[in-house]
């Protein structure tokens, strides 16, 4: 799949630097220092762990994501479909690794006093991620493995679409709303994530269905797992 190579590669110089990052850090916390680990809405810490814990959860993330990433395009039944929803493919794996990045750097900072502050920032983050997948998905097709898949969507390639352009601009909704309780009221980020994301569940489900059911092209049956 074009640009997967270049994407290991980032990926590799990601997981390079947070190995780095963590070998500094590892000489520069006292032997059996507890360190943050575990922040809440507020960006307060309010969990910790070992340095060994803490100072690889980053790492190993990163080195398990990229794999799954890339085992992907290997793995995906509907390959032509894929290969045309690189974009998604590609946005979510970047914002993934820029998550990842900023709450290593929080955790080495926090582990070695350097910043004990709030960490709205890297919460933000994960509203950016919404609004930058929000933007591909109405473009992605069809696959097994990627975007919102229900009965409906997987049968119909016009559900597909029609849920997706959907979904794309309630992610967008979701990201800035999140964004703005960030750091607005944090406390309320718990409230507005989870009823967020179970509202847009049941619209997308809801909306899938009533598309394919006007779809004279939808698939049923045993055609539903067989076509490509």
């Amino acid at each position: 799949m074009e640009g997967r190579k270049q994407l290991l590669a980032i990926s590799v110089a990601v997981l390079a630097a947070m190995v780095l990052g963590s070998l500094w850090a590892w000489f520069a916390i006292p032997a059996g220092a507890r360190i943050p680990v575990h922040w809440n809405a507020s960006g307060e810490v309010d969990g910790y762990g070992s340095k060994a814990l803490g100072l690889s959860i980053g790492p190993v993330t990163v080195l398990i994501i990229s794999a799954l990433f890339a085992a992907l395009p290997k793995i995906e039944p509907r390959k032509q479909h894929l290969i045309q929803s690189s974009k998604l493919y590609t946005a979510i794996w970047l914002c993934v690794l820029a998550i990842m990045s900023v709450i290593h750097v929080q955790v080495i900072l926090a582990a070695t006093g350097v910043y004990t502050g709030s960490t709205r920032l890297g919460l933000a983050m994960v509203g950016v991620m919404f609004i930058v997948v929000g933007n591909y998905l109405g473009k992605s097709r069809s696959t097994f493995l990627m975007g919102i898949k229900t009965p409906w969507t997987l049968s119909s390639e016009l559900s597909w679409r029609k849920t997706h352009r959907l979904g794309g601009w309630l992610f967008i909704a979701l990201g800035l709303a999140h964004i703005v309780t960030v750091f607005a009221a944090p406390r309320l980020l718990p409230v507005v994530i989870v009823g967020g994301i179970i509202a847009m569940l049941v619209v997308v489900m809801v909306y899938s269905y009533l598309v394919w059911r006007t779809d004279p092209d939808r698939r049923t049956g045993s055609s539903t797992t067989s076509a490509q």
